[in-house]
């Protein structure tokens, strides 16, 4: 008698590392998250994107999210079954919450910020901002592979 077993997905990818809250320590999570995701052979449509994304968010840790003896936390969780990446950065600063640029100021204004959460917005499927307890915050950003589609028969 032959019993079915039933078949396990790949299973899920997890990357953890704390780095110092200083502008090496961001320029360190780029460097090592790109090196994770070659090892784990994630798609380089993803792997581009979630680089460009770590920069950033590692960057706003590094900036706007450090707190003197604190550093911030990189976390990278790849599911291959789904083709889904999620990137979260956390700090220790709970009461600064990033926010886009507003999209209704003048064409060609000088702002003084934003510009990177915008690129943010652009390249990930998703992103938002979870609190941290006890006062922290994680910066989530999630892609999904996007497999090209064949342009129709002319």
């Amino acid at each position: 008698m032959h019993q079915h077993v039933p078949q396990l997905d790949a299973p899920a990818h997890t990357f953890t590392q704390l780095l110092s809250a200083t502008r090496r320590g961001a320029r360190l999570a780029r460097l090592l998250s790109v090196s994770e995701l070659h090892s784990w052979g994630v798609p380089h449509d993803i792997t581009e994107r979630a680089e460009s994304v770590v920069a950033e968010l590692a960057a706003n840790a590094a900036l706007h999210g450090r707190v003197p003896g604190r550093s911030f936390r990189l976390t990278l969780v790849y599911d291959p079954s789904d083709g889904r990446l999620r990137v979260d950065v956390t700090d220790a600063r709970g009461d600064a919450y990033p926010r886009c640029a507003p999209s209704d100021a003048e064409p060609g204004a000088l702002r003084t910020g934003g510009h990177g959460l915008s690129l943010v917005a652009a390249l990930a499927d998703h992103w938002e901002t979870v609190p941290y307890p006890p006062s922290g915050k994680t910066v989530r950003a999630v892609f999904r592979h996007t497999v090209p589609q064949p342009p129709p028969p002319a």
